[in-house]
């Protein structure tokens, strides 16, 4: 048999190493499919902003592009690295990338970053490795120079409770230390493993610490710039339309914050109070009952007009179990008032009719914010209109 020539050599070579990268391409990125145009366009036909807001569709069949169609399958919580949009996409077991190359407002395609993981939920970023809160640990990963995880990098750091009726896992990184919120295994009971219904506070080789209890379900937290931890609380169901008020509480070392003895201004629940509410902390902020405020942000950013600089954005997921639903939009919050405003309305019509289900808010370096929303598979991006 004829040796092949060097230079045949070099072209299968070369014919080689573009079918690889095709399908590298092929596998680890995706066009964004839309949605039916006609909900999507009623949708944003709905949706209501204050005076000079404009809202953009930035990306659309997020879970449901993923072979798992349905309602609250879609994105969950986001994070920023190297000024891409990355999102959770719990029940695919995804993280995705979502490039803006164009700067159209509008991602370019999805990319996967790293796939068969269990219900990951919360992304946060420290240099170049990605952290990840699945739903029974919390691992991390290298990141690839096209968005991806380096797979064979891939860590657990350390476990965490799974199960139960609350499975997400939120996830920060503060000054070295990583926060992982955990919600409780039931409605109303109590825990046996203190690290549930906790926020816990571990270092970055994975020794954890209950940094707070007593917080049922803080799906979101945050850090404000003086260092302060905000954090939504999702409150017991099953006492009325009205009660117990979902929550925003401030976050201290080694505080109570009630359940499932008390909620909101320390007030007995009447199944388990234990008359030591007065020992526990208080909610910070008491707001409408079966809300669901998931997602928590703190405008720095330039974009919006100035009255809402350093005001606080809340994702209210909606009700499930309330007779006249309420919830389903965006609100913002003077932090030294108080003061509770609708920003964002729509998601639920005037007949009550769902058209999706804010999880996430988070704000862009410019001071843009983008909304995900798991019942409606997208996320929107919010910005001023001068």
């Amino acid at each position: 048999m004829a040796k092949m020539k060097p230079i045949y050599l070099r072209y299968l070579l070369i014919f080689a190493l573009i079918l690889a990268v095709a399908l590298i391409l092929m596998f680890n990125t995706s066009k964004l499919p839309s949605i039916n145009e006609k909900k999507q366009k009623e949708t944003m036909q709905n949706i209501k902003l204050p005076t000079n807001f404009g809202i953009k569709v930035f990306a659309s069949g997020l879970g449901k592009s993923f072979s798992l169609p349905g309602p609250n399958s879609g994105p969950r919580f986001m994070g920023f690295y190297k000024d891409t949009l990355f999102v959770s996409i719990p029940k695919s077991g995804v993280i995705v990338a979502l490039p803006d190359i164009d700067n159209d407002a509008k991602a370019d395609r999805a990319i996967k970053v790293i796939d068969s993981l269990d219900n990951p939920h919360g992304i946060a970023f420290l240099g170049d490795t990605i952290y990840v809160a699945n739903e029974k640990s919390v691992i991390s990963a290298k990141m690839n120079p096209d968005l991806t995880a380096d797979r064979s990098s891939v860590r657990k750091l350390f476990d965490l409770p799974g199960g139960g009726g609350h499975w997400t896992r939120t996830i920060r990184i503060y000054n070295g230390s990583i926060y992982v919120s955990v919600g409780s295994s039931c409605n109303v009971c109590v825990e046996e493993n203190p690290q549930r219904a906790s926020i816990l506070k571990c270092s970055l080789e994975g020794k954890c610490e209950v940094f707070a209890g007593g917080t049922r379900n803080a799906v979101g937290f945050v850090f404000g710039k003086n260092g302060t931890l905000y954090a939504t609380e999702n409150s017991r169901d099953l006492l009325g339309d009205d009660l117990p008020p979902d929550e925003i509480n401030i976050i201290k070392k080694g505080k109570d914050y009630g359940w499932p003895y008390c909620y909101g201004k320390n007030i007995e629940d009447p199944e388990y109070g234990d008359g030591k509410c007065t020992s526990r902390e208080p909610s910070f902020i008491d707001l409408q009952a079966h809300s669901a405020p998931l997602g928590i942000a703190i405008n720095y950013g330039d974009d919006f007009h100035e009255e809402y600089k350093g005001k606080m954005f809340v994702a209210y997921h909606g009700s499930w179990n309330r007779e006249i639903p309420t919830g389903y939009k965006i609100v913002s919050i003077d932090i030294k008032t108080k003061e509770v405003s609708d920003f964002s309305i729509g998601w639920l019509t005037k007949d009550n009719k769902v058209l999706g289900r804010p999880v996430d808010v988070i704000f862009d370096k410019n001071g843009m914010m983008y909304v995900s929303d798991d019942n409606a598979g997208m996320i929107y991006k919010i910005f001023y209109e001068n």
